[in-house]
């Protein structure tokens, strides 16, 4: 990979420029034209590297989600997969190695809506469906760092750790907010002025999208704006889900310590679904591969002394669906 290419992937994942010549700013630091840049991310887009150039929201601070699993017959697997797929709610969809074979994440306008989705998949696929709504969030900011060789560093995680909720916040009813939402959750138009272009789409000036888009970074509804990669294009070809049954009163010390661990991208709690179903606390792990994923988890289970605590590691296999969430329908 092009050195420019690598920075331009590393170093603006986050933080993205909120004026109204957002890349004519990124090409000056990268040492290159705005018409450069952006045909070169709109060749990363082409080719999977970057799935889009925009805001990461925090969840179930615009909407509601949950994250749903189904255990599926192998023969059945691809067919039931392609059927879940076909619901627009629906933007991840992975195999992993468990009777609960069959892992995607909903979104929807509100929790009825997400129920009323998860409805239609039991009756179009003919099985039930587990749903594992978020409770709370340790660490969730799936960015990916690409160390340039001169670097020690190769750490799945690029920037800083957030360990706290954020308080949800209902977005502003003042004129094209709503519709913000929906201009946006695909990512940024690639043109020179993607502000205005979006501020033109909805029926608003270019200062509001820019003010209200600073509101919903400040207040967490944004957790950051910038460019999104998809981490098996990066050479992350193996992850893992470790799943633990954590006892109760212990769930907010160690979701916050597993949180903070390196190689960890994601952790959250999530509701036990009793028989069926014993673990509460969940992260992600990210490795070039297998092995380095386990190593990863012996390591920071030893760390952390929580050998003991039940767990099990689900690794993922094919990729049936991934895209950014749709908060609000496309229309």
């Amino acid at each position: 990979m092009k050195p420019l290419t690598r920075r331009l992937l590393n170093d603006f994942q986050r933080e993205f420029p909120l004026n109204p010549q957002p890349f004519d700013r990124l090409a000056r630091e990268l040492d290159t034209s705005p018409e450069d840049l952006l045909e070169q991310l709109q060749e990363l887009q082409v080719s999977g590297v970057v799935s889009r150039v925009g805001p990461v929201f925090r969840p179930n601070t615009i909407g509601a989600s949950t994250l749903a699993a189904m255990a599926v017959p192998e023969a059945q697997l691809e067919q039931v997969a392609a059927r879940v797929n076909r619901f627009p709610q629906v933007n991840h969809n992975y195999e992993r190695e468990h009777r609960y074979n069959l892992w995607f994440v909903l979104t929807a306008e509100n929790a009825g809506a997400v129920e009323q989705t998860l409805d239609a998949i039991r009756q179009e696929t003919g099985f039930d469906v587990m749903s594992l709504p978020l409770l709370r969030d340790f660490h969730i900011d799936l960015g990916f760092h690409l160390p340039f060789s001169h670097q020690a560093d190769d750490s799945a995680i690029n920037g800083p750790r957030q360990t706290t909720p954020a308080t949800p916040v209902k977005p502003a009813s003042t004129g094209c907010a709503e519709d913000l939402i929906a201009a946006i959750q695909d990512g940024l138009p690639l043109v020179p002025r993607p502000y205005q272009a979006i501020a033109e789409r909805i029926g608003c000036s270019e200062g509001e999208v820019i003010e209200r888009l600073q509101d919903m970074l400040d207040s967490g509804v944004i957790k950051r704006l910038g460019v999104v990669v998809r981490h098996h294009e990066l050479g992350y070809r193996a992850n893992a889900m470790v799943v633990w049954d954590v006892p109760d009163e212990r769930v907010e010390d160690l979701g916050l310590q597993l949180g903070n661990q390196d190689c960890v991208t994601l952790c959250y709690q999530r509701p036990r679904r009793l028989p069926d179903w014993r673990y509460n606390l969940f992260c992600m792990v990210h490795g070039h591969d297998r092995a380095e994923v386990l190593a990863c988890i012996d390591r920071m289970a030893a760390a952390l002394d929580i050998e003991a605590i039940p767990h099990e590691v689900l690794f993922s296999g094919r990729r049936f669906k991934q895209r950014g969430a749709y908060y609000r329908m496309p229309r």
